[in-house]
């Protein structure tokens, strides 16, 4: 049986280990990790504890509904064994009447089809070494590697969260209007916590003249890191600052990983950066599902 579960009366202790020790974990549904980023979460939870999925939800008009928060790459069902995955979408198109989440690329559905957008984002295994790896990078991510060390671009790993979260604010936060200042408070107190937990590792580059000019923010989750949020000074992009960042943080991990997230874009151009370094698509489905009021419905296309 799938039961709806309040964040109140969840058993934080069976819940965590069911995240921990699932086949599709991954640090965003740790219950630390919402708590952050979501106003408010529930789960639907199977019998013991043997399955969960983690719903993000605010409340409009007195209506409850699921939304994605910043800061979360990929959600969904999390369980320790096969289950069916279409039985917690019955329970969550019953529970709530227009849905937007991210499932996480380890889902798979045979129900709902018309209610699945399907994503990607891109990674790069890390199971070769560093030589081979950076031998599949493109002509021009080469090149780039090559002006940043001209340019004498140097790497950080011990930055404040602030620096970084400031560089974003200023250049990428001013295309990307509805991030509000409590968005980026959650990011700072979300930084902090992963790096006192050791999941997390921030990146800066600077220029010969001492400018934070590129930086990246990391999470470590098993055999896999993820490149969370990530920005460069648009003023500085003459440099090679981006590519030579994220080949930093692809020399570092190799070592002790296996996969390499870049966060991942649907978005062709985005996408296609990405892969410039050799990476390939990953897809998830997106659930998009609207059943309410005629009125409501036009606010939530």
């Amino acid at each position: 049986m799938i039961r709806l579960v309040t964040r109140k009366k969840l058993d934080v202790a069976k819940y965590n280990d069911c995240i921990a020790n699932s086949i599709q974990s991954n640090v965003f549904g740790f219950s630390w990790y919402l708590d952050i980023v979501a106003d408010n979460w529930s789960v639907l939870v199977l019998e013991d504890y043997e399955a969960v999925m983690p719903i993000p939800w605010r409340r409009k008009f007195l209506i409850k509904y699921t939304y994605q928060p910043y800061w979360v790459i990929q959600l969904g069902i999390y369980s320790k064994g096969v289950v069916d995955e279409d039985e917690f979408l019955i329970e969550l198109f019953s529970d709530f009447k227009y849905v937007s989440l991210r499932m996480n690329s380890s889902n798979s559905f045979s129900m709902f089809h018309p209610y699945h957008l399907h994503k990607e984002l891109q990674t790069i295994s890390l199971r070769d070494s560093y030589d081979t790896i950076s031998s599949n990078y493109n002509r021009n991510r080469k090149r780039e590697i090559k002006k940043a060390l001209q340019e004498d671009l140097t790497e950080s790993w011990n930055d404040s969260p602030k620096k970084l979260i400031e560089l974003f604010e200023q250049n990428v936060g001013k295309r990307v209007r509805k991030i509000t200042s409590a968005d980026y408070l959650r990011l700072y107190k979300l930084m902090h916590t992963c790096l006192d937990k050791n999941v997390g590792e921030l990146l800066t580059i600077y220029n010969k003249e001492g400018k934070l000019i590129s930086g990246a923010f990391f999470l470590k989750h098993q055999d896999r890191v993820t490149e969370l949020v990530c920005s460069s000074d648009f003023k500085n992009r003459n440099n090679g600052a981006n590519t030579f960042m994220n080949d930093r943080a692809i020399f570092k991990y190799e070592r002790n990983f296996e996969l390499f997230d870049f966060g991942g874009s649907s978005m062709k151009n985005i996408a296609k950066y990405y892969k410039s370094f050799g990476a390939i698509d990953e897809t998830y489905i997106q659930l998009h599902y609207n059943k309410l009021p005629l009125l409501l419905r036009l606010f939530k296309r």
